[in-house]
This record gives structure tokens, C-alpha cells and sequence, in this order.
């Protein structure tokens, strides 16, 4: 009779356990990234008080099986439900990402790794990211100089350092024109003299800004004149119509003119004048410079430059006005150059030790077709409309080489396949990091030691250092986080029979003593 109490005895710890799983799971209905368990009870010792015995041929005695008596319940396993992916919040947050599938994100705390659901980040004053839900270093792959990401032993993703708060300028090496020549715009107008100089106040307009290496922006003024009529070299006898490009400025920022300078007048009468820089442009086959004599020295103005005896050519089609080719003074681009046929080049010289321009542009180099300014015109048309011509930087089918100036950090955001870009004032955008994840043979091994953390187990497999791209097992949501997976139906049936089953064990321990006390009654 004894064996009864302390079988209701171990019903109720049993019972009281699974109700301790139930109301912490009910506590954490709505924290993030929370994990429910569930509790599994088993029997427990049994008492043999006989054992079984085989049938007797000798006999003819059937056999009969043991008579055993239990000795209550216990506590099989705890198990947590990490398999079952929790509901999705949207928060619309940049650095909020919930994790779609059974990946783990890598965190470090106290030193020591662990793994979470938890995907509320954020960045902290050093410039790396953390979890806001239990202050974890964010683990994770960071990008080179170039944005390429290097995946190897994973180590705090420091997002916001000082490299990586600032975008560095680059020069642009491409623009495209694009637009339409009316061939009766009476712009189109010769603008060579005798002497083979390049008087800048004819010709249709053409404008084109580029930065260069350290990110200051320059704008070179196109002259295109009256066309040329001529038949196609091709051999189909196709008309075309010849336009001549040639330079008429190129000025800075400010709108000076790079090819003058103002310098101090000789004597002390603090006054100056205007010089020439001795800086040379190159456009397609001509190379153009101003001569001092052209200049006005008060005012620094010119009204031609020298040089433009080869100038670059646009051909088109006289039938249907569309492009053909650019002539054969592009500038020395390769044969076997993509650009060949619809691009010619723009390269600034400031020749040597020159104070005033800065050797700050990638003269071309016509031996490996590299440096220089690519210009595209194979948009520009010949239609009988409205003479425009505008431009955009970058390659007319990529869109690379536009250039940039040097730009700022303004902020970072995720992709679904936890790739971390950085934007930057100027428009550029940059690969900073990747956030991986951790994935286990036996999730549910893993033991959770607080504060939306787990940590791995000798039943839970290992974590190799490294990790693995999340698209490989699922992706990120991002602007969302991952809510607890805790079921409050399942969780509010499972404490009525909780509740029922502590119940009936403790009725266990009230009947036996109604038996011990009557058995003690026996003596009066």
C-alpha cells in the first residue's frame, strides 16, 4: 500500500514539471525567436513480485507471466520544438531579418558562441552588429576592399568602420551621348579657321561631365558641325552624313576653363592677368591646346584652340537617319575593342609639373586600349526633329564607369541572403559583410541558456567555425523578425490535462491514507 503514495508522489513532480514547461511557455508567447518545449513522461522502477514462468509438459501446467507492480512516472525528455518555424512580425525595420528555415544566426557573448532566432539587430558605437534582445556580437563573413566577400572563420561583423564610412572616388571612365541632330539646325556651322584652330563660339553643343581620380567633376564642351556628304565605304553604296566633333572647353567645378590660369602680375602692383596652363586635350584624333595669344589676359577668356585638324567623326545613315560609326580618328581604340565603331576618346595631359591642373586623369593607352574616357554616341540620331543631344555617365549597356565622388555613410541594409550593403551619399551602394548561419544535425539538442540563446551539446552536432550562406537552407525576411512558435490552444489543452492528471495523483496519495487510516482502525 505504501508503493502507492510514493507512485502519486512521483505523479505529482512528474505533473508539476510539465506544468513549469507549460507556464514558461506561455510566458514567452511573445518573445522573439522563442522556442516551446514540450514534456514526455515514461513509467519508472517496477517491483517483480513473481516472476513468469514457462508452460510444464510434464505436467501439462501453463505457464504464467510476472507479476509486476510500477512505482509511478518521471520525467522522459524536455524537448524543444526549434523545427517548427515561429509566425512572421513585419516591423519595416532594415535590420530586423527573420530566419525561413533551420538555420541559426552565429552570435558571440562573454566570449563564448552561441546560436539564435533573434533577428532584431542593430549597431552599436563601435560600428558592429548586435542583437538588441541579448546584447550578441553578430558573427559573420566581411567583404574586402573590393565588396567581395571572404568566407572563412567567422568574426564580429564590425559593418560601420572607419574604412567603411567613406566612399572612395573614382574616375569616370565611360559616358554616353544620346539624342537627336537635326541636320537643317542651323547651329551645325563650320568652326575651323585657315589656320586650323577651333573657334568655340559655333557648332552645336554638346556637353559631357566626368570626374577623375580624386573625384572632381569636369565638363568638356562638344562642338558638332555641319555635315559632309560622302558615299559608305562598305561597298553597298549606302549615303551617309559625316559630322565632325571637335572640343570647345573643358572647365572645372567652378566653371573655369582648364586651359588658363591666373597668375600675379610682374612688380608689386598686387594686380594679375592670364596665362596658359599648357594643358593638352585629347578628343578622338585631335589633340587641342590654347595659345597665349588667344587668351584675353584680363579676362582669362579664349575664343579658339588649336589642334583640330583630325577631329573625331559621326556617321549616319543619310536614308533613314540612324547611326553607323564613328570615323576612323577615334582616338586609337583597339580593334578588337567593344567600343570600336561607336566610341571615341576623351584624355586630359596636364603635362609636366604643371601647378595648376593635377595629374589627376588615366591618359589612354593605345597599346592595351586601357585609361582615357570612353564616349559613346551610337544613341545619337538623325532624325527630323529637334536637335538635343544629352548624356549620362557610365557605358551605354552596363551602366559601369560612371565614376563618383568621394561619398559618406548614410546607411546599411540586408537582402533576403543576409548580404549587408552600405548606401553612401554620393549614390553608390557597397557589399560590407554577409550574415551566415549555423545549422545542426539534431537542433533540438541544442540547450537554451536564456535570453533567446542556445548553445550547442554533444547531441546537438557541432558548429565548424565557419557556417553556411542561408540561401542553402532558406533565406532571410527582412523588415520582420521571427515571433515565438508557442501555440496557445495547444499549450491551454495541455494544462487542463496537466491540471487533471496532478489531480488524479494527488487523489492517489488521500485514498491510500483513507486505506492506512482505516487499517489503523482495525485495532480499536
Amino acid at each position: 500500500m505504501m508503493r502507492s503514495l510514493y507512485s502519486g508522489v512521483a505523479g505529482l513532480k512528474t505533473h508539476q514539471t510539465r506544468m513549469d514547461v507549460i507556464g514558461n511557455n506561455i510566458a514567452n508567447v511573445n518573445t522573439v525567436g522563442f522556442k516551446g518545449s514540450s514534456v514526455n513522461f515514461a513509467d519508472t522502477f517496477y517491483q517483480t513480485t513473481s516472476p513468469a514462468t514457462g508452460p510444464d509438459a510434464a505436467t501439462a501446467a501453463a505457464g504464467s507471466n510476472a507479476k509486476q507492480i510500477g512505482l509511478g512516472s518521471q520525467v522522459a525528455s524536455i524537448t524543444t520544438n526549434i523545427t517548427e518555424q515561429g509566425g512572421t512580425s513585419s516591423t519595416n525595420r532594415a535590420l530586423d531579418i527573420a530566419i525561413n528555415g533551420d538555420g541559426f544566426l552565429i552570435v558571440k557573448s562573454g566570449g563564448a558562441t552561441y546560436f539564435s532566432k533573434a533577428g532584431a539587430l542593430n549597431v552599436d558605437t563601435n560600428g558592429t552588429l548586435y542583437s538588441t534582445v541579448n546584447n550578441a556580437t553578430i558573427q559573420g563573413w566581411m567583404a574586402n576592399a573590393e565588396g567581395e566577400v571572404q568566407r572563412d572563420i567567422v568574426r564580429d561583423l564590425t559593418v560601420m568602420s572607419p574604412d567603411n564610412l567613406y566612399y572612395p572616388p573614382t574616375a569616370t571612365t565611360n559616358v554616353t551621348l544620346q539624342g537627336n541632330i537635326n541636320k537643317a539646325d542651323k547651329a551645325l556651322v563650320p568652326i575651323t579657321g585657315e589656320d586650323g584652330s577651333v573657334t568655340i563660339d559655333n557648332g552645336l553643343v554638346a556637353t559631357v561631365s566626368f570626374y577623375d581620380k580624386l573625384g572632381a567633376l569636369y565638363t568638356a564642351k562638344l562642338l558638332i558641325v555641319k555635315p559632309t556628304e560622302a558615299a559608305d565605304a562598305g561597298g553597298d553604296e549606302v549615303e551617309i552624313s559625316s559630322y565632325n566633333v571637335y572640343l570647345g572647353d573643358v572647365m572645372d567645378e567652378d566653371g573655369n576653363s582648364i586651359f588658363v590660369k591666373e597668375v600675379p602680375n610682374d612688380g608689386d602692383d598686387g594686380g594679375t592677368h592670364y596665362v596658359a596652363t599648357g594643358v593638352s586635350v585629347t578628343l578622338g584624333g585631335a589633340t587641342y591646346t590654347v595659345e597665349e595669344e588667344a587668351i584675353n589676359s584680363e579676362t582669362g577668356k579664349f575664343t579658339k584652340l588649336t589642334g583640330g585638324d583630325s577631329p573625331a567623326t559621326i556617321n549616319f545613315n543619310k536614308g533613314n537617319g540612324e547611326f553607323l560609326s564613328v570615323g576612323e580618328n577615334d582616338g586609337g581604340i583597339l580593334e578588337t575593342s567593344k567600343y570600336k565603331g561607336t566610341n571615341f576618346v576623351l584624355s586630359i595631359d596636364p603635362g609636366e609639373n604643371n601647378a595648376y591642373v593635377d595629374n589627376t586623369f588615366d591618359q589612354y593607352n593605345t597599346d592595351n586600349g586601357t585609361g582615357g574616357i570612353m564616349i559613346d554616341v551610337s544613341s545619337i540620331t538623325q532624325y527630323s526633329s529637334a536637335s538635343n543631344i544629352t548624356y549620362t555617365k557610365g557605358d551605354k549597356e552596363e551602366a559601369a564607369g560612371a565614376g563618383n565622388i568621394a561619398g559618406e555613410m548614410k546607411g546599411i541594409s540586408i537582402d533576403e541572403d543576409g548580404f549587408v550593403y552600405g548606401t553612401y551619399n554620393n549614390g553608390s551602394k557597397k557589399c560590407l559583410a554577409q550574415i551566415p548561419v549555423a545549422t545542426f544535425n539534431n537542433p533540438s539538442g541544442l540547450e537554451a541558456i536564456g535570453d533567446s540563446l542556445f548553445a550547442q551539446s554533444l547531441n546537438s552536432g557541432t558548429f565548424d567555425g565557419v557556417g553556411e550562406a542561408v540561401s542553402i537552407s532558406g533565406s532571410f525576411t527582412v523588415g520582420a523578425l521571427e515571433m515565438s512558435n508557442v501555440d496557445l490552444a495547444s499549450e491551454f489543452t495541455t494544462m487542463i490535462t496537466t491540471q487533471r492528471g496532478f489531480q488524479a495523483n494527488s487523489r492517489i496519495i488521500t485514498t491510500t491514507d483513507s486505506m492506512l487510516e482505516e487499517l489503523v482502525n482495525l485495532k480499536r
